[in-house]
């Protein structure tokens, strides 16, 4: 193994093949410029790139919001993972305005110029599904609701950053130095999102077809890349593992039904055993609470009166339903009573980069109003077990 640092590479020998990693920030025009001649200098057979392909055809097309069906997102259960993507991309698209560099052009940039030399283009990255839900499946409650409230916590961070953190931030990879930071709080987090990518990428950098490849990625994933391409190949079977989502427990397929078979059976003990004149004040602090919360949840979200209105039908309905949560009704309103514009369609990369630009555009709108009432849903059945116990 040996280093070039006049072109920022890392030159691995594997198997016969001459491996030049390149580690760049996703928001840097150094890391554009130095991609640029690497490809140019060394004319590789194949060029890798630490992209899978939703994110590669995200790149190569801006306008992807213009056929997005968000109807039909959240009739498929997908809201929360573009919600979970965009909060990603707002993230990096606004440290790429502080550093003048849209995120990921480094990596645009390879595999164009590759399509435009005829090499050979392979994306080694998993899925970025795969990735999120293998988080969210092996990660435990408390730290569920740790990585929600990081995540939310972002939307309304609007910290400018200084030159330090500039310099620092276009020599590294934004977002993975940032999940090194979470490590010691949710080191489950970590380990899938970087240490297992970076197994992942390490095996079909090997295997890329030709004698000199040129593979682009974060420079926070070279280390354990290089660390994978030194060892012995990772076996089929764990790359197979790696790649599948969990399915789930079958604990956490009973924990959805676990509140509604809690609230029958309180109403049932209740009814033939507690003061039964306090049946309807429980049952009418159930809909309240629900209702209520869930409402604003909608209303803080400025989602339409008609949806304000949906949510507190059908919240205290939902609460009972594991099937269809409250997010889904009042999502689905929104969407038909103030459907996205083309401008919301146009502006929506924009838009991610600014806390307005959330409120502001229609298309994520519709996602924060399926979120703040899916919240206040969940909050008003907490509230309403106040109620509830005193039917005993």
């Amino acid at each position: 193994m040996s280093e070039n640092a006049a072109s920022d590479t890392t030159v691995i020998q594997v198997d016969g093949k001459e491996i030049l990693l390149v580690g760049t920030a996703h928001i840097s025009q150094e890391s554009v410029e130095t991609v640029r001649r690497v490809i140019e200098e060394q004319a590789p057979d194949t060029v890798c790139v630490e992209l899978d392909s939703q994110r590669y055809q995200s790149l190569k097309d801006p306008n992807r919001w213009h056929s997005l069906n968000l109807i039909q997102v959240l009739k498929k259960g997908q809201g929360p993972f573009l919600l979970a993507n965009l909060v990603l991309a707002s993230f990096q698209k606004r440290m790429g305005l502080q550093t003048g560099v849209k995120p990921g052009a480094e990596l645009a940039e390879a595999a164009s110029l590759a399509e435009e030399k005829g090499l050979t283009v392979r994306l080694v990255d998993r899925e970025i599904r795969t990735t999120l839900l293998r988080a969210w499946r092996k990660t435990g409650l408390w730290k569920k609701m740790q990585l929600v409230s990081t995540m939310l916590a972002s939307l309304f961070d609007n910290q400018k950053l200084d030159e330090e953190e500039l310099a620092r931030l276009r020599q590294t990879d934004t977002l993975s130095a940032m999940l090194d930071e979470m490590a010691t709080v949710l080191p489950s987090v970590k380990t899938i999102l970087v240490d297992e990518r970076d197994t992942y990428m390490a095996h079909h950098i090997r295997q890329a077809p030709g004698e000199k490849i040129v593979a682009v990625v974060g420079a926070a994933h070279l280390p354990g890349i290089i660390r994978h391409l030194k060892d012995d190949d990772t076996p089929a079977q764990d790359i197979k593992e790696i790649s599948t989502i969990p399915a789930k427990s079958g604990f956490s397929k009973f924990v959805p039904w676990l509140i509604p078979l809690i609230v029958a059976g309180l109403f049932v003990v209740g009814f033939f055993f507690g003061d039964r004149e306090r049946i309807a004040g429980a049952a009418l602090a159930w809909v309240l609470a629900n209702g209520l919360l869930a409402s604003l949840g909608a209303l803080l979200a400025l989602g339409h009166p008609l949806t304000v209105l949906a949510a507190f039908v059908a919240a205290p309905i939902t609460s009972l339903n594991p099937t269809i949560g409250a997010g889904f009704v009042t999502g689905l309103v929104q969407a038909f009573v103030a459907p996205p514009s083309v401008r919301d369609m146009e502006q929506a990369s924009d838009d991610l980069a600014t806390l307005r630009g959330w409120w502001s555009n229609r298309m994520t709108r519709v996602l924060l109003v399926f979120l703040f009432s899916s919240l206040g849903s969940a909050i008003g059945t907490v509230v309403a077990f106040r109620w509830l116990k005193d039917l005993l």
